[in-house]
């Protein structure tokens, strides 16, 4: 959970970054709308106390030629994604939550992060015992080339990937946010 006196910064800092951010694709113009509507029906949408959903973090990490992407095997879901997750104590800004999310999951310290998001992805979700929904905001992680992963506790499974190889069944959310990333500067 976020820190209290940390949380009205951190909502400050998601309505501020979405505000801003624009993508060409009207369905993620809506979910942006979305996205706003819910920070602002919901004090507590940064934390994972806010039971009907809350906004998650995320970073697509890639070497920084854009020819790998490092994949997580979620030991919940079961299948490869993108490194994300809640914001946690000391989180002051989205994409900072990214980026240590990132660190933490790959443990690569060296991680240069996309100053705005690439896409968005609302998804339900089975948290904290119940249904609810993630609002994930997803960045672009880049790394040196030489970079060595290190797989935490919180993966079944970390793993390059060529793009031009994936993992077979991987999510279309997941194949989106890569082409994004091959698309962007």
């Amino acid at each position: 959970m976020t820190h209290p006196e940390n949380l009205p910064h951190l909502h400050a800092d998601a309505h501020a970054l979405l505000t801003r951010w624009d993508h060409a694709e009207e369905s993620q113009q809506a979910l942006r709308a979305a996205y706003l509507g819910f920070l602002d029906e919901h004090p507590d949408a940064m934390v994972r106390a806010c039971r009907v959903g809350h906004l998650t973090s995320s970073a697509l990490l890639m070497d920084r030629d854009r020819t790998r992407v490092l994949l997580t095997l979620h030991p919940k879901v079961g299948r490869w994604l993108q490194l994300g997750g809640h914001n946690e104590p000391g989180d002051t800004t989205v994409r900072e939550a990214a980026r240590r999310e990132a660190i933490e999951e790959s443990g690569i310290a060296e991680v240069e992060i996309s100053a705005l998001p690439l896409r968005l992805d609302r998804h339900p979700v089975p948290c904290g015992g119940g249904p609810s929904e993630h609002l994930d905001v997803q960045f672009l992680a880049l790394v040196p080339p030489d970079a060595v992963a290190v797989m935490s506790e919180e993966s079944d499974d970390l793993r390059w990937f060529s793009v031009e190889d994936l993992p077979e069944g991987l999510d279309p959310s997941v194949r989106a946010l890569i082409a994004e990333a091959l698309r962007g500067p």
